[in-house]
């Protein structure tokens, strides 16, 4: 399992990070019981070895003015790796498009979009993907309400497994 490479220490800093990634390095060394600088030095490596990939800012699309949010669930022609890798290309240009999973199954991938009102993602749609190369049939769910938006690992349940299995 890959989270057993990293010790307690390094799974407390991913949690608390994933919580928080705004809090100071001496707060995070506080919260997870050593010192600062060696801290820090727990910090820069998770980053190297990619662990960590960024910080963000959570931000409230509807305070923004991104009113919609569509499941668009997409069926290729032909699912040969150079097209499903076209396809994840062209996803990555779409602006709307904010996320992107290709899928076993009927559907090849799910994409979630947002638009700021129902007109811009309809002519995304009809415009944009559904013209897009290789593309058979696009099915769309629209969101009512987000029941739960929670990022990131659930950190309990992975020190859970780990210790079960030691």
């Amino acid at each position: 399992m890959a989270g057993s490479r990293l010790d307690p220490i390094d799974r407390h800093i991913l949690a608390e990070l994933q919580a928080d990634g705004r809090m100071t390095n001496v707060e995070l060394a506080k919260r997870v019981g050593i010192s600062a600088p060696p801290c820090l030095r727990r910090v820069r490596t998770l980053e190297e070895a990619g662990y960590i990939r960024g910080y963000h800012a959570d931000i409230d699309a509807r305070e923004l003015g991104f009113e919609v949010a569509v499941f668009a669930m997409v069926r290729l022609h032909s699912q040969a790796e150079s097209d499903l890798s076209a396809f994840e290309a062209r996803c990555r240009d779409w602006p709307l498009v904010r996320e992107c999973h290709m899928l076993n199954g009927e559907i090849d991938f799910i994409l979630k979009c947002v638009a700021p009102d129902l007109s811009t993602f309809q002519t995304f749609l009809t415009g944009e993907l559904l013209k897009a190369d290789n593309v058979a049939s696009v099915k769309t769910s629209l969101v009512i309400r987000c029941a739960k938006d929670e990022p990131g690992l659930p950190f309990d349940v992975l020190e859970e497994r780990l210790t079960r299995n030691a």
